[in-house]
């Protein structure tokens, strides 16, 4: 898929870049093509971040298993779980590359701490579950995003340019955890009763 978000800039001349159009969707290059040449065919490659991390906490998901009560008393009942999640962008591209250890270092650099790749948070949760009733719990991480511009330059022109633009996104786990843990519980259906309480 082309991706609407490069732009170029002409060669050098005497008196400075000349600022061309950006070019079409059908010429250009990718924004995977381009990012694949960071530092990889490039003269350079840098990203310039745009502000600071925003931090939101991710849609809460089902950990650990249900936890069903059998029983005529209402059980306090644990769930253990472990949750992780994981850094992502904007261009569905794996940060796994070159392009991604500039991004890396440019954010410790600018933000003073390490780009988190990964977190997994993990606990036994204990839940109320009344007679008949069926358990879950739900996490939600804490996140960061982080907005910013790729600039790329060629020693040749490649796709008749000398330097390109590439913005994205970035979403990765936050650097310190507050994710939210919460619960529900629910009469079980006839199937699940007769699936889990014999």
């Amino acid at each position: 898929m082309r991706h609407g978000v490069t732009t170029a800039l002409g060669s050098a001349v005497a008196i400075g870049l000349l600022l061309v159009p950006p070019a079409q969707a059908d010429d250009g290059p990718t924004a995977r093509e381009l990012l694949e040449k960071c530092d990889n065919g490039t003269d350079s490659c840098v990203f310039h971040p745009k502000g600071e991390p925003e931090y939101f906490q991710n849609t809460s998901e089902q950990v650990g298993n249900p936890v069903f009560n059998c029983t005529d008393l209402p059980q306090t009942m644990s769930v253990s779980w472990s949750d992780t999640t994981a850094e992502s962008n904007s261009l569905g591209l794996s940060m796994a590359t070159s392009f991604g250890e500039v991004f890396k270092v440019t954010f410790k650099a600018t933000y003073g701490h390490e780009w988190r790749e990964e977190h997994t948070e993990g606990q036994t949760t204990f839940i109320e579950v009344k007679p008949g009733e069926v358990g879950r719990v739900y996490h939600g991480a804490m996140m960061q995003k982080v907005k910013g511009t790729y600039e790329l330059h060629f020693p040749d022109k490649f796709h008749d340019h000398y330097i390109w633009y590439v913005d994205m996104d970035a979403t990765g786990p936050a650097d310190e955890q507050g994710g939210t843990v919460t619960q529900s519980t629910r009469p079980m259906t006839d199937e699940e009763r007769e699936a889990n309480c014999g």
